[in-house]
Formats: structure tokens, sequence, C-alpha cells
């Protein structure tokens, strides 16, 4: 199905089998389990499975459009959001849909030729005495199993007693329930913090320095040249791999294109530092102590850490910084003036490091002014003096392009005129310059004309590199985080903004964007989707019960389950996060696919005739054991995952969290909650029935 959509094998998709692991069984595991269930009834065989397929056919019809519905939303998402997480919705939906059908055609056919001898030792059971003893065996895996039977028999007893308190104090139960959930969410919920993607430790480093600007580039190199030595003092040495410097720009315009360093002259520079892949610190320790450490090793040097690592580049669409807050309007060095006046207060804010603005005001320029009037006398524009300075200085690439085409090769090259540098490089050389016009030079007689004539020159500090957004100049603030969450950063980054609008130039419009922008987005559309998976799943069970209120008893098992989230996060340490939110949506499935296996049995035994109390009772005892099976197949499958395990795992780690910690509570409401609430919405239904042990529903005996 993946092939045929068009999606491959890939971490995104097999992300998603990862996820899917342990409910792939679950269909398979509570078809097997009823199928014992009547088996251990007194049935044959073909009845046990005939009937034990028709009673879960339809509630685990449900369990995986329940599962496959929640992720709807998924195709709502815009941006680098949607490219994640659909395949991964896919890989869960196809495997859950292949799964269902195997579950009721497969496992059945298997089910008739490989549990029959199971059938006849029960059959032999009940005929000789429900409550005679198992006969001893020396196989340690069916004394293993006899003992965890016995254990599991002791265990569900208990349970049955519980719930059969609770449900004495039904009332006084939901209102502590609800008000525990209620008060972990509101409680809890804030000290989470919000990241959009957890970050990685990929072993890389890509440092950016900055220094003085007008710094020529042989210094430039010489201060990387320091900064690395300085760097194999603090990393130990079978920790390091490789330096790569890139200092200036690239020559031609077209690399210039794909940099997103913010480099704009010889004193920029980029060192990508590589570690040991196999073993090495933790890198962001390591960028902690370089922030903190270079700047009093090398005063004067701006630094700051890019993103080194794909995903991150992904996710900062090009922009050196997580953070990027941008001052627009028509005066340069108004919005200059007011981003350096956020520039010392975002200084101050705690968990903002690398604070810099991108486009510098003091770059050293020569400014030549041209006498017009005089240049038109003697037969030159300004448009000559130009083209004249840029073949000098740059070649004649831009003003005159020539070409030569190498017949045998078939490959063209540019033909390039200019003069040497050594020739030009003192003041009086530039003033020298001839200017020409039509690209011929006049250099004898009284039409010799050279720059000094025509022209002032004097030197200026000017923007080192001028960014437009929307046609207007822009300044730009870029900044990243350490020690905090992105969410908490940004709102602090709100606040300065919001205090120095006041002082804002008239034009001049201030807005973050950056990954913080793409992160409250991400954010805006998954917490809608987590109310339209809720919604679609309550809608979905309205079909198929023909009853409003069914449904609701089965969705109440949810926020429980967002309380389970929300204390796993918490324990761990783990922020919200893009991931943490597709794991909450996954999880409404998972819980409301358990609930279904509840209630739909509190119904059988509602219309055979019992009281409300009676079948509430039944229902969680009978349906214990495939709660807990699917609940702890799941649990069991993603736990490596929400450990965090092999390269990159750091990305997928909130996503098991919190399906693991959903589940946790959703399987304790489902099993202590949904039978309450049932009992007392439908405590009307058969209420003259006996509240005492009858025969509809004989308890199975291991």
């Amino acid at each position: 199905m993946l092939s045929a959509i068009g999606q491959t094998i890939n971490t995104l998709t097999m992300g998603g089998l990862a996820l899917a692991v342990g409910m792939l069984v679950d269909g398979a595991t509570v078809t097997v389990e009823n199928f014992t269930y009547h088996m251990e009834m007194g049935k044959d065989i073909e009845t046990a499975i005939l009937d034990g397929a028709r009673q879960i056919v339809i509630p685990a019809l449900l369990a995986v459009l329940a599962i496959s519905i929640v992720f709807a939303p998924m195709w709502l998402l815009t941006g680098v959001s949607y490219y994640l997480f659909t395949p991964l919705a896919e890989a869960v939906i196809f495997a859950m849909i292949a799964s269902f059908i195997l579950s009721v055609t497969l496992v059945p056919t298997m089910a008739a030729y490989m549990l029959r001898g199971v059938a006849e030792a029960h059959h032999k059971t009940l005929g000789e005495g429900e409550h005679r003893a198992a006969p001893a065996s020396r196989n340690p895996f069916v004394r293993f199993q006899q003992g965890f039977e016995r254990g599991f028999a002791r265990m569900r007893a208990g349970y049955r007693n519980i719930l059969d308190g609770i449900l004495g104090i039904r009332y006084v139960f939901v209102g502590v329930f609800l008000a525990f959930t209620v008060i972990s969410v509101a409680a809890l919920g804030p000290w989470l913090g919000q990241i959009f993607f957890p970050s990685v430790d990929a072993g890389v480093m890509y440092l950016h320095i900055r220094a003085q600007t007008g710094t020529r580039i042989e210094e430039t190199a010489r201060l990387c040249q320091e900064i690395e030595d300085y760097v194999r003092t603090i990393i130990p040495k079978d920790e390091l791999t490789r330096f790569v410097d890139n200092i200036d720009l690239p020559v031609d315009g077209i690399p210039i294109a794909y940099l997103s360093t913010g480099s704009f002259g010889p004193e920029d520079a980029d060192i990508l530092i590589t570690l040991n892949h196999d073993h090495h610190g933790p890198t962001a320790d390591y960028v902690a102590f370089l922030r903190r450490e270079l700047p009093l090793h090398f005063p004067g040097t701006t630094f700051y850490f890019m993103p080194a690592y794909m995903n991150t580049q992904i996710l900062n669409f090009g922009r050196p910084s997580p953070i990027d807050i941008q001052v627009t309007g028509p005066d340069l060095r108004k919005d200059y003036g007011f981003a350096l006046q956020l520039h010392r207060d975002l200084l101050r804010v705690p968990g903002l490091v690398d604070v810099h603005l991108a486009q510098p005001f003091n770059y050293p320029t020569f400014q030549v002014d041209v006498d017009r009037s005089y240049a038109m006398l003697v037969g030159l524009t300004e448009a000559d003096v130009t083209n004249s300075m840029l073949t000098s200085l740059y070649s004649n690439i831009q003003v005159s392009p020539n070409f030569y085409l190498d017949y045998k090769t078939g490959i063209t090259y540019f033909l390039v005129g200019q003069t040497p540098q050594y020739r030009i490089d003192t003041m009086n050389d530039l003033i020298n310059m001839p200017i020409s016009n039509a690209g011929t030079f006049k250099t004898s007689g009284r039409n010799a004309q050279v720059l000094g004539a025509l022209a002032s020159i004097k030197v200026v500090g000017r923007p080192g590199m001028v960014s437009h957004y929307n046609v207007q100049p822009m300044e730009e603030i870029f900044a990243a985080v350490q020690g905090r969450d992105l969410g908490g950063v940004s709102g602090d980054i709100n606040r300065v903004i919001a205090k120095n609008l006041k002082y804002r130039p008239p034009g001049v419009a201030v807005a973050v964007r950056g990954q913080v922008d793409t992160m409250n987005t991400a954010y805006a559309q998954l917490f809608a989707g987590l109310i339209g998976s809720v919604v679609l799943i309550y809608l979905l069970l309205v079909v198929n019960f023909q009853s409003w209120l069914d449904p609701f008893i089965i969705i109440t098992a949810l926020p429980a389950a967002i309380a389970g989230i929300v204390w796993m996060l918490f324990v761990t340490g783990t922020p919200l996060s893009v991931p943490a939110l597709t794991g909450a949506i996954m999880c409404m499935g998972v819980a409301t696919a358990n609930s279904i296996l509840v209630v739909a049995f509190a119904r059988e035994q509602l219309a055979e005739g019992m009281n409300s109390t009676k079948a509430a009772l039944e229902a969680g005892f009978v349906r214990l054991r495939p709660v807990l099976m699917t609940a702890s197949a799941m649990i069991i499958g993603m736990i490596p995952m929400s450990l965090g395990l092999g390269d990159g795992g750091e990305q997928n780690a909130p996503l098991g969290r919190a399906v693991v910690g959903g589940l946790l509570f959703a399987t304790v409401s489902t099993l202590l909650f949904v039978p309450t609430v049932f009992a007392i919405l439908h405590r009307k239904d058969n209420a003259d029935a006996p509240d005492t042990t009858d025969a509809a529903s004989p308890t199975p005996q291991h």
C-alpha cells in the first residue's frame, strides 16, 4: 500500500510500524482469548470459534476504525508537520487494516486446528469437576503457565472485589477521579514547557565566528586556527574527528543563494567540528561550555552555534537560528536603531543565547561621489564610471561577459579580465584607476581620464548586508535557546517586544519568525486534530451503537489518558512537542478500543436481563484479561521508543512516552471508571433485576 501511494520505507514509515507493533497483535490476542472463554463454558471447538468470532468481530472492527480515524486530522496539517507525520499515519493505518483482516480470517482458521487439544482438555476438566486441580507437569513452561494462571486468578478476584466496592460508592469515586484528572492536567501542564522537536545528539557542532567588521581574510584564517587550538584543549583528542573551515563568501553567486550562515565578508567563517561517532561526550554540554568560554578568550569576536543536524536545519527553514526577530520599515537606519534597542533587552532573557544582529551597520566602504557635470563635459556618464570600476575590481563577467567554447569537450569557459589585486592595493591605485566608455580605455593625451579626476572618494560605514521582506529593508535578530523550552523563551520575547513597541519609530513593524512561528502553527493544528479525533471517534461509535449514551461512556476513559500523558512527560522531564502530541492522538484511539470491549460486553449483559451494576461488574471482570493484554502489548512495544535508543532515538522518545503514560492511566480508567459511569448512566435499565450472581455470565475457571 505504501508503494501504491508513492511512499517508501524510511525512518518515518518505519517509525509508524514501531508505533503500531504493539497493536498489530491485539486483534488476534483478543480473538483467541474470546475463543478460550467460550471453550471454558463447555462448547466444542467449532461452536466456540463461531460464537467467539461473532461476539468479537464488531468490537474489533470498531477498535481498528477508532485507531485509524484518529489519524484523519493528520491530513489537515500543513508545512513540515504534514510531511513528517502523514507517512507515519499511513503506515499505521495500512498495518492495522491488514492485522484486522488476518485476525478475523487466518486466526480462526488456525485456531480450529491448533486449539483442538485445548478444547478437549477443557471438556475433560469440566466433566470431572470445574474445581479439580490441574495435573502436575514436569514441563517448565507448563508449570510457569499454571502458576501464572493461579496468580492471575487471584489478581482478578481482587480486582472484582475492588470494582464491587467502587460501585458501592460510585458517585464519590467518579467525583474524586474527575477531580484528580482535571487537577493533574491544570497543575502539571504549564510546567511541561513547549518545544517543536527534540534535539538530537548527532556528534557535530557548527560554529560561526565573526571577527571585527573589515578584518582581512588572512587574519580571519589565523583566528580560526587559534579557536581550533583552544577547542582541542577542551574536547579530548580521541573524541575529535575533524575540523572544516569555510572563510569568506564563495566567488560564484550561485552558492550564496544556499548559504544560510549569515556570512557577508572575509571576517566571517564557519567551523564544522565533527566528533567521534563511536564515543564522545554530550554534544550539548560541549556547545554550552564553548558558548560561555569562547567570548572570554577571544574578546571582540562574535560567536554563535548554528544547527548542524539535518532535521534541525530543515525545521529552521534555512535560518541559522530557531528564533528570527525581523524588524522591517521603510528607513533602514530606523530599523537598525530599533533592532539595537530590542537586542539590548533580549540579552537579559533567561535561556536566550547567541543573540546577534544579522546585518552589521559598520562595514568599511569606499563611497564614490561622481561629479556628473564634469563627467558629461568629457563624454562620460556615471554608468561608465560604474562599469569601469566593476570591470577593474571584479571582472567584466557582469558588464560584458565573453565565453570560449571548447569544441572537443563541449565545455564553455568564461573569458574574464580584471586588474590584478596587487596592482590596486592602495588608495592611490584606486584614484588612478582608468575610466572608459564603450569598453575602450583612452590613456594618452587630453582624453585620458582617471577616477580621481571625476569623483571624490571617502571611507564610510555602511550595512554589510541588506535584507528585504516584502520589498521593505529589514534588520534581523537571530537567537537560540539553551536550558529552557522554546515556548517559554518565546513568551518572554513577546513580552520584551510588547514593552518596546511604544518606542517604535513610525512605519516599523516587528515579527517573530523561524521555528517559533512554525511550532505555534503546528501546535494549533495538532490540538485541533486532538479534539477532532475525539469527535470523530464519538460519531463513529454513535453510528455503530445507534445510541448517544454508550459512545459517551466509552470516551470517558480519554480524559484520564490525557492526564497520564501529562504525568509521564512531567516525571521524565520531557517537554511538550509535536511528537508528544502525535502520541497523544494515537493514545486516543487505543484507549477507545479498550473501552469498546468493556462497554460492548456490558450492553450484552443488559440485554440478557442484568441490572446495570451487575452488568458493569461482569464486564470489567470478564474483559480484564483482553484489556490488560491489549494495553500491555502496546506499552511493551513502546518502551524501546520511549527510552530513545539508537541514533536519532531522542526525536521519537516523547511520542513513546506519551503513549505509555496515556495507556497506563487509560487502562485504569477503562477497568474502574468506565464501568462505574456505565452503572450510573444505565441505572434505570433492568432496575428490578436482582443484584446477585446468576448464570447469565458464568465465570471461567483457569
